[in-house]
């Protein structure tokens, strides 16, 4: 059994009860947990959003007597917690899921997608799915191959720190994607987060091209291989790219949610042994993603194997455990060895949107070449011509130029 102590700037301590000599109280408040309600107002003239609850920490609280977190849900709740948002728009909400983002999958994608699908006919301006940050790109991905050519911006968002505490992003987050979605001309699957640490601004970034890239800070999400869609702050939209697909007046959105889940990514090491691809042959997978190193190369003692595994007609691919960058496996003999063995280069698609979309592949077809075929075929942005030139930025600290620069610009 622990206590939980809130401490003064914000964070939280658990002390084991039995490692407590003495307790002195000084004195007692009441607590009170529940969030209170306000009628969300209805104007004629905003747009109306539907958001959606999938069981991430956006606009929650902590209760200190289960540990558990209070979900702030009812449009009632949202006002009382966050009453920027009837500035926004008239919101709609409507729990679909309560499981952290881990337990996410195919059954909560499906479902999503279709719950999207039904407010799309309903007429909405705009979505907005609240969801865990751990996994939150993983469903970003699978819901750009699940919904596609939508009419109306459907934005994913989360938070990194829960709503109790003063660091918390959660209702600067949740404004900037309700922004989005009730104003964006993008209509894509996006994410809105913090774009720097501080509270600047949110950044939208294209749900195939986006990935978690810290445990903790606030601005964790990067666009990688590219920029960002558009920055969101104070009530603006400023488009990054122009390359995007627009907003428009119809109600008319494909939603094709078959996929098939026995597919697994392999990320390769040095001196891996052969019996990790023959347990997924044998376990009856029929996808393989590989995150290769380099240009998208592995030793040469898992070749026998990952040729028996195309032989028998596992789809396998090669992606990059670089993150950025292309599978370039012509350059060099071995690259050309392992596609000799059957093994697919997958261009520039990170390796876990390349692992949804060949499950979401395997649910329209099992034909090699009708597989590869959509595979290669870039649908949301999974895959580019090429990445701009300031698509890989990364800063190294402890260099003095860019400690100078820093220096500068951290005041």
């Amino acid at each position: 059994m622990h206590i939980v102590l809130k401490i003064h700037n914000g964070y939280n301590v658990g002390l084991d009860v039995e490692t407590i000599e003495s307790i002195t109280e000084l004195g007692r408040n009441e607590a009170h947990y529940k969030i209170p309600e306000k009628e969300f107002p209805y104007d004629s003239l905003k747009p109306n959003v539907r958001l959606f609850g999938t069981g991430g920490t956006i606009a929650s609280r902590l209760d200190y007597r289960t540990g558990a977190v209070i979900p702030a849900f009812s449009p009632g709740e949202l006002y009382g917690s966050v009453p920027e948002l009837a500035d926004i728009c008239n919101l709609k909400t409507e729990k679909l899921y309560g499981v952290f983002s881990e337990n996410m999958g195919p059954e909560q994608w499906k479902g999503t997608a279709e719950a999207i699908g039904r407010a799309i006919a309903d007429g909405v301006d705009g979505i907005v799915i609240g969801h865990g940050t751990d996994t939150m790109h993983h469903t970003a991905a699978v819901l750009s191959f699940m919904v596609q050519d939508t009419p109306v911006p459907i934005v994913m968002v989360g938070s990194q720190r829960s709503s109790d505490r003063p660091s918390s992003d959660a209702a600067l987050n949740l404004m900037n994607a309700t922004y989005a979605a009730a104003e964006s001309d993008i209509a894509e699957v996006m994410f809105c987060m913090f774009g720097p640490t501080s509270d600047q601004y949110g950044l939208l970034h294209r749900g195939t091209r986006v990935r978690k890239m810290h445990s903790s800070y606030r601005s964790t999400f990067r666009t990688i291989g590219d920029i960002p869609l558009a920055m969101v702050e104070k009530g603006q939209i400023t488009p990054l790219k122009s390359d995007y697909r627009k907003r428009r007046t119809d109600r008319n959105v494909k939603i094709n949610t078959d996929y098939d889940s026995s597919v697994s990514i392999v990320y390769y090491y040095p001196d891996m042994k052969p019996d990790i691809i023959e347990s997924l042959i044998d376990n009856a997978y029929n996808g393989i993603i590989i995150a290769g190193t380099g240009l998208g190369h592995v030793n040469k003692p898992l070749y026998p194997v990952l040729k028996k595994a195309c032989d028998q007609g596992v789809h396998v691919y090669m992606t990059v455990q670089t993150l950025w960058g292309y599978v370039q496996m012509f350059v060099y003999d071995t690259g050309r060895d392992i596609m000799d063995l059957g093994v697919i280069p997958a261009s520039n698609m990170l390796p876990e949107v390349a692992y949804v979309k060949l499950c979401w592949a395997l649910g329209q077809s099992h034909d090699r070449e009708e597989v590869k075929k959509i595979m290669l075929t870039p649908i949301a942005g999974e895959i580019t011509e090429r990445e701009p030139h300031n698509g890989y930025l990364i800063f190294q600290g402890g260099i003095p130029e860019v400690e100078e620069f820093i220096g500068r610009n951290n005041r």
